[in-house]
């Protein structure tokens, strides 16, 4: 598999897919969920909605992943996938890892060949940087899966250099 780091807007990637940092009610929000339902238009979220009215009635669990359409996007699909919130007091590094390893089992149930990430949980969830590039650089590089390329598409100089340092 071919890591690399992008330093640009993930809604403007032309991968298989693009993986959403969401929250657990697929409804959109802000950061990078605002931004990919902004872009991707009114379509993402219609699949979301029926997504909720089937299969997820209670919303996506923190560590797991599900995908829709890219709609207005240059990716195919959308992997939506809901990080933990940081806490001190609890170890939440394994939901974090699983946000990685399952949105790649996700992309390769859809035989995506490549796959954009952000740095999941690394903005208002309070993750910190150093910590949460760690987790996502070591969660891919040991995840079995088909896919040939994973892009991790940050967003400012200092998430880039936090991903770079990780990825070494």
């Amino acid at each position: 598999m071919d890591i690399t780091l992008v330093q640009g807007d993930i809604t403007e990637q032309r991968v298989d897919a693009v993986v959403n940092a969401a929250n657990s009610s697929l409804m959109g929000g802000g950061g990078v969920d605002g931004a990919v339902h902004r872009a991707g238009g009114p379509e993402i979220l219609e699949e979301c909605r029926r997504l909720r009215d089937t299969s997820h009635p209670h919303g996506l669990p923190a560590g797991d992943a599900v995908a829709t359409t890219a709609g207005r996007m240059p990716a195919t699909w959308v992997i939506h996938t809901v990080g933990p919130v940081y806490s001190t007091s609890e170890d939440r590094s394994c939901i974090l890892a699983s946000c990685y390893r399952r949105s790649l089992e996700v992309a390769d149930g859809l035989n995506a060949a490549s796959v954009a990430f952000p740095a999941v949980s690394a903005g208002v969830y309070g993750w910190p940087m150093d910590s949460a590039a760690e987790i996502a650089v070591r969660s891919v590089q040991e995840a079995s899966n088909t896919v040939s390329e994973v892009r991790f598409v940050l967003f400012s100089p200092d998430v880039y250099a936090a991903f770079a340092r990780a990825l070494g």
